[in-house]
Order: C-alpha cells, then sequence, then structure tokens
C-alpha cells in the first residue's frame, strides 16, 4: 500500500546560491557599477538554515539538514539544488591559492592563481578577448537586435567552462554572423603569426579602458573580466607565454580538423537537414560528456558556476545532468587541484547518492563538513560558535544518510551525537530536526504520533514552517492509514496549504496536492484523485530555472503520474496508460531516485492486464519485478497467480502466512485484499458458510479504516455468497446499497462484474418468484373450494 500515499523522497539538499540573470540591455555587462560586477557569477555557500534544507526519506516524509537555524534561501528538498545558504558571510570557502595549483601548463592551460589571481588565461578565454575586441570595433555597425543577442549570450559564456571552438562559433553565428567571421579571421592571424601578435593583442586591451568615454567600463562585467585576463597575462613568464601561444595554435588547429570533417559529411548527405539553428537553451546546459575533456582547470568562478549549474540540473532536471561516472570525473579534477573545496566534495556526495553508493556518500560528506572546518569558513560566518555548529550538524546529515538507505540503529547513534552537542549549546533549531528524524527512526518500531504533534508545535514555536508543514503532512499520512474521516485529514492539509501559500514554499505545495491524490486513492474515490493529479499536473512551479530545463522533475510529480496511469488502466485506457508511463520513462530514467515509482506500477498494471487476459503464465513471470521492488505486493500477486491456476493449498499458505506480516505492521489495505482472496478459496472448495465470517471480518475492517471502494467489493463479496446460498431477494437489497461507488469510482472490469451479479441475482429473484406463484397455484387446486 506504501505507493497508494504520496511520500516525497530525496536527498540532502543543495541549491545554486544565486541563479545567474539574462540582461536584455547592455548596461550590466558595459556600463559601471559594482553592483554589476558582484553577480557576475552565481556563489555556493555552505548549506544554510535547515529551516528549508529539509530532506526525506524514500517512505516517510523527512527532511534535510543544514547546519544553523538562520533562514536560507529557496532551498526546496529534492535531488538536489546546492547549498545556498543567502545569508551574510556564507561565501564559499575560497580557492586554495598556493599549494594545490601548479603555477605551469597544464594541459594547455597557464595557471596564474599562485600570483594571488583567481583566473587565468586559457585558449577558450582567448577567443572570448577577441569576440569583446572585435565587438568594440564593429560599434554602430551593428543593429539593436544583434547587440541585445550578443549581450545575452556573454555572460553564459564568460561564467561557463571552456568549450570548443567550433561550439563558440556556432554560438556567436546564431547572434551575428558577420562578427563570427572577423572573430575567426583574428584568432587565425593570432594563431598563424608570430608570437609578438599575440602580445600586441593584449597590449591593444588595455586601450579599451583609455579615454573620456572608454569603450568599457572598469567596474562593468566585461571590464573586470578583461583587467583579469591582463593581469593574468602580464605575471606570465616567458616560457608560460610561449606555451599558451602553442595551446592558442592547438585550439585553432582542432577546430579547423573538425570543421573539414564537418564539410565532407555535408557532401554526403542532405543540406536541409543541417538548417535547425541551435536554440538558445543549449547554452544554458552543461557541455556534452565528449567536450568535456576539452576544457582545462577551472578557475574559482567557472567552478563555482559548474557546481550551481549541476546541483540545479539535479534538483530540477537530473537527465540533463553529466551522468554520475562523468560528473564524479570533474569533481575528481576539480578537488585535485583543490582538495579543500568543500561544496565540491557535498556535490560529490549528491552524486553518490544517485547511484546508492553508502561508502562513497558517507566518504563525501565527513569531508565536507572536515573541509568547512579547515577553511575557516564555518567560523567566520558563525563567530567563535562556528565549529560547534558544524559538529552536530555534521552528525544530524549523518543520521539522515544513515536513514535513507534503512540504517536506523546507526541513525540513531549519530541523532545522540547531535543531540547531545546541540543541547550544550542550545541549539533549538537542530534539536527540532533532530526530534524529525527521531520520528522517523522510531516509527519503524512504535506509532509515535505523539513525538510527531509535539515537533510540529515546537517547529511552529520556533518559526520552521517549512519543518511544521512536512510534520503536518506526514501527521496526516498517518492518520488516514489510521481510518480518520477523509474530511478531518483535508482540513488538516487546508492548513498546511496556508503556511506554503504564505511563505511561498512550491515544493510543499506540489507534495500537499500528490497527497490529496493519494488519500483520495487510498479512500476509493477516483473521480477526485483524478481531479487532484490534473490539478497538479497544470500548476507551474514558483522556482525560476532556466530556460530548457524540465521543471518539477519531483516524487510529488512522479506520484502523480503513477496515479494517473494507474487510473487509466483501471478504465481499459492501456495505450494511455502506456504513454504516461513512457513519459515517467523519460523524465525518470531507470538511475534515477524516483524510478522505482513508475518501474513498480508499470509492472503490476502489466501484471493486471495478463491477469484479465488469462496469462497467467506471463502474470507469474512478472512476480518476480514486483517483489523486488515491494516484497509484500510480490507476495500477494504471487498468491493470485497460485489461486488463478487452481493451486489453492499453496495459496491458502501463501496468503494466511501474508495475513500475519500485514496485521503486524498495520498494512489494513492488504490485509483487507488478503480476506477476500481467502474466501474466494472458500467458494472454489464450496465452503460458502466458511466464507460468510471472513467477509464480514473484511467487511468491518473496510468502515473502521474508511476505505470506501474496498468497503463496496467486500459487500459485493457478501452477495454473491447470499447468492449462492440460496436467498437472492436479500442480495437484491445489499446491492442496490453498495453498487452505487463501485459505479462511480470504480475500475471497468469491477463495474461489470457488479453489474452481471445484479442481473444474476433478478434472474434468480425471479425464477425464485415463479416457483413460488407456481406452488400457491397447486396448493388452491388441492383446497376443497
Amino acid at each position: 500500500m506504501g505507493e497508494r500515499i504520496a511520500v516525497v523522497t530525496g536527498v540532502l539538499s543543495l541549491e545554486p546560491g544565486h541563479h545567474h540573470e539574462t540582461y536584455e540591455g547592455s548596461q550590466l555587462l558595459w556600463g559601471p557599477g559594482p553592483a554589476a560586477s558582484r553577480n557576475v557569477s552565481p556563489r555556493l555557500s555552505p548549506p544554510a538554515g535547515p529551516e528549508r534544507a529539509e530532506h526525506r526519506s524514500s517512505s516517510h516524509w523527512s527532511r534535510s539538514l543544514s547546519r544553523d537555524g538562520s533562514r536560507g534561501g529557496d532551498w526546496p528538498a529534492g535531488v538536489a539544488g546546492f547549498p545556498g545558504g543567502r545569508r551574510p558571510g556564507a561565501a564559499m570557502a575560497s580557492v586554495h591559492e598556493s599549494l594545490y595549483f601548479n603555477p605551469m601548463m597544464t594541459n594547455g592551460v597557464v595557471h596564474a592563481n599562485v600570483f594571488g589571481i583567481k583566473d587565468w588565461v586559457t585558449p577558450y578565454k582567448m577567443a572570448l578577448l577577441v569576440l569583446l575586441s572585435e565587438l568594440g570595433r564593429a560599434g554602430s555597425q551593428l543593429d539593436q537586435l544583434e547587440r541585445r543577442r550578443l549581450n545575452r549570450l556573454l555572460l553564459p559564456l564568460l561564467q561557463g567552462p571552456d568549450m570548443p571552438l567550433s561550439r563558440l562559433r556556432k554560438a556567436i553565428e546564431e547572434c551575428c554572423p558577420n562578427l563570427a567571421g572577423s572573430v575567426h579571421i583574428r584568432l587565425k592571424l593570432i594563431a598563424e603569426g608570430e608570437l609578438k601578435d599575440m602580445e600586441q593583442f593584449f597590449d591593444d586591451l588595455s586601450d579599451s579602458f583609455s579615454g573620456t568615454e572608454p569603450e568599457v567600463h572598469k567596474t562593468s562585467v566585461i571590464g573586470l573580466f578583461l583587467r583579469h585576463m591582463i593581469l593574468a597575462y602580464n605575471k606570465l613568464s616567458f616560457s608560460q607565454v610561449y606555451k599558451l601561444y602553442t595551446a592558442l595554435q592547438q585550439y585553432f588547429l582542432n577546430d579547423e580538423k573538425k570543421c573539414g570533417i564537418d564539410e565532407n559529411d555535408m557532401e554526403l548527405t542532405n543540406t536541409e537537414e543541417l538548417d535547425g539553428k541551435m536554440e538558445k537553451e543549449e547554452l544554458d546546459v552543461p557541455l556534452r560528456e565528449e567536450e568535456i575533456s576539452c576544457s582545462g582547470p577551472l578557475s574559482q568562478k567557472q567552478a563555482e558556476y559548474f557546481l550551481s549549474q549541476q546541483a540545479s540540473l539535479l534538483k530540477n532536471d537530473e537527465t540533463k545532468a553529466l551522468s554520475p561516472v562523468s560528473l564524479q570525473k570533474e569533481l575528481n579534477n576539480l578537488l585535485k587541484f583543490n582538495p579543500d573545496f568543500a561544496e565540491a566534495h557535498y556535490l560529490s556526495y549528491l552524486n553518490s547518492l544517485r547511484v546508492h553508493d553508502v561508502f562513497s556518500s558517507t566518504h563525501s560528506l565527513l569531508h565536507y563538513f572536515d573541509r568547512l572546518i579547515l577553511t575557516g569558513a564555518e567560523s567566520k560566518s558563525n563567530g567563535d560558535e562556528g565549529y560547534g555548529r558544524s559538529l552536530r550538524y555534521a552528525a544530524l546529515n549523518l543520521a539522515a544518510l544513515h536513514c535513507r538507505f534503512g540504517h536506523y540503529q546507526q541513525a540513531e547513534l549519530a541523532l545522540q551525537e547531535a543531540i547531545r552537542i546541540a543541547q550544550e549549546s542550545n541549539d533549538h533549531v537542530c534539536l527540532q530536526h533532530c526530534l524529525s528524524w527521531l520520528h522517523i527512526s522510531e516509527q519503524k518500531i512504535f506509532d509515535s504520533c505523539v513525538l510527531l504533534e509535539h515537533s510540529v508545535n515546537k517547529s511552529l514555536h520556533f518559526g520552521l514552517p517549512y519543518l511544521a508543514s512536512l510534520g503536518i503532512q506526514s501527521l496526516v499520512q498517518q492518520r488516514a492509514f489510521a481510518g480518520k474521516a477523509a474530511n478531518k485529514l483535508m482540513d488538516a492539509l487546508k492548513d498546511s496549504d496556508l503556511l506554503h501559500w504564505k511563505h511561498s514554499l512550491s515544493e510543499l505545495i506540489d507534495i500537499s496536492i500528490a497527497q490529496k491524490t493519494a488519500i483520495w486513492r487510498l479512500y476509493g474515490r477516483s473521480t477526485m484523485a483524478l481531479q487532484q493529479a490534473q490539478t497538479l499536473l497544470s500548476m507551474n512551479s514558483l522556482e525560476a530555472v532556466n530556460v530548457g530545463v524540465q521543471q518539477n522533475n519531483t516524487e510529488a510529480f512522479a506520484v502523480v503520474l503513477c496515479h494517473l496511469a494507474e487510473l487509466h488502466a483501471e478504465q481499459g485506457y492501456f495505450a494511455a496508460a502506456s504513454e504516461i508511463l513512457k513519459h515517467l520513462k523519460e523524465r525518470f530514467p531507470p538511475n534515477s531516485q524516483h524510478a522505482q515509482l513508475w518501474m513498480l506500477f508499470d509492472q503490476k498494471i502489466q501484471f493486471e492486464r495478463a491477469m484479465n487476459d488469462g496469462r497467467y503464465h506471463i502474470a507469474d513471470s512478472l512476480v518476480a519485478g514486483i517483489t523486488a521492488l515491494n516484497s509484500i505486493e510480490g507476495m500477494y500477486r504471487k498468491a493470485i497467480v497460485l489461486k488463478a491456476q487452481n493451486q489453492m493449498l499453496e495459496a491458502h499458505k501463501l496468503l494466511q502466512k501474508l495475513l500475519i506480516h500485514c496485521q503486524e505492521i498495520k498494512n489494513t489495505e492488504i490485509v483487507i485484499s488478503v480476506l477476500l482472496s481467502v474466501a474466494e478459496l472458500y467458494w472454489r472448495s464450496s465452503c460458502h458458510t466458511i466464507a460468510l465470517p471472513v467477509l464480514l471480518q473484511a467487511l468491518a475492517f473496510s468502515r473502521e479504516y474508511s476505505l470506501q471502494y474496498l468497503a463496496s467489493e467486500t459487500v459485493l463479496n457478501l452477495a454473491f455468497s447470499q447468492l449462492i446460498l440460496g436467498v437472492p431477494e436479500q442480495v437484491l437489497n445489499i446491492l442496490h446499497m453498495a453498487i452505487e461507488p463501485g459505479l462511480a469510482h470504480g475500475a471497468v472490469l469491477d463495474k461489470g462484474c457488479a453489474m452481471f451479479l445484479v442481473a444474476k441475482c433478478q434472474v434468480a429473484s425471479t425464477a425464485s418468484y415463479s416457483q413460488q406463484k407456481k406452488a400457491e397455484g397447486n396448493v388452491g387446486g388441492n383446497s376443497p373450494l
């Protein structure tokens, strides 16, 4: 039954500190203003306030964790934004500038960090300098539309990692073909000329700042980039200049070779197929994996942008992020030059979670908090108490990690450590997170609603709406399993929605709607569930993401789409259900963390279709896949197959074993389904009277837990039993009470069975009435009258 309730899985959340803006005009890029220069690239910060850092376990609500109690930036839990603390002083740990950066050339890249400069000259950046130089020369020759396109293009080019010259030229050609030709010619003259031509080029760049009205202001985005490059170039030794020159030549020759290959390919293909233009969003996605090797080590700003971009993609659209292997390769390259880069360790932790690597994820998480202390970033931003904050939130994050993988004993040990340190520091916020995780670990042992209610009240008291809302969601889920009335649960969710809209908690809005969808499905109201599912799918996300990035790739959407596929399959629309599942497979690839949801629903839909068609051997082959994803569902369906194959004894043993287990774990929905299957076994064995108490027990459970659809199905089974026992008149009275919910919300097969049962009862009732009349007539003929 676990898939019936919308639960949200996830990992410790990260989010880009600042998403870069797309600027329409040129004032910010070229004009003055230190504010513009400060926002050139997103800053990646250590995880900020736990208020928005909630982590979610795979089968229960949960919260992701951070390290302090301040309110962080927009940090919804999800697979993965980057820790985006937007509080003062939460700057990224600075890149080590002395020991870990080789001042000599590596792969054609001249490192300048040894001189205290946080940037260095690469062939790609020289191509950008040529572009800026030619753009300044063009001046008024460019129309406003072309200049506007170029200004929009420059920011991602400056922020992003190095790319091949062919891709850069293609991007420029889309904006201004004439300028692309000028850049290519100028770069060719430098690459095929002498070393003094490159020297002269950098000398000419300094003239851009001269005069009363310079072409570029020193404090603009472009001005800062030019000054960084000029300063980095002037600090190079002669041997380093020569290596840069040879690297530029190789950079240009690689492009020439690729262009030659492309021209040969074009002669063999239809040129009309190659007329499509590169879309704008192509610049907003990372380099293709085959192009990664073309780029050298990243500068600090490039590293920040790369980590922010990948973290955002992991959170919003994992399909467009680098594969786990490629991303780990890039992170290892970053850490090779700067092992103290804390944010790289955290993204490595997230990447390890994608492939469920317990050892690597634990290793990266511990290194992340170690590096925060080593770099001093924590103590600088939080004062003398910073080290203690790192330690207690490190223990808290470790507990969350163990909960994610089901290691609840280890999680409790980590929680005890976090609670001890938090009590010593009087950190109530950390204690509330510990209380929430304590609920998650202990609910596997006993019902901890009291603990959860206490957590919600304390979270509201300390002003933690995100944590409080997740607590309400979990409380509603537990009350739904306990059979509380739907109207009371919806009232509680309404109060939770007020918190969501008040604080713009967009992801929790999605979770709440998915929760409502699952609750209506649990209670057997498929039409209401369909309405809620369509509501969520038609909503636009409140979060700003880049163009071309798929929004709402969260578990809430996965749950809703799975329910939608099952609803279509129940009504016989298997083609539509297949299309929905196909979309799910594209949005959530098999290696993603939410893929198990659609995998289970896909197997269940195929199983039901095979059983309806009488292909029991196919259904039996699907049982193993269902069992791997959900052992209880798999065992139940194995019993159904055995029953259909007339293996009554084996089916009865398996159902009794499953019944005992589900009663222990309080899985009421499966308990009722098992009781109905046991009653059917008694019918087939001609033990109709024994089936009645079993059905009455199932009916009592259904009404106690407000499972209307299962109650209606149980009543239909009772009616069938009474029909077999020869009382069709009473059966018709029962059917009139129970058939309406089934016709309104039931599957098409169940509707057909119900109508067929009504027809059989009417025929039996008519036959019984005729026999009674005939008997009365015979009695009258024998009377003395």
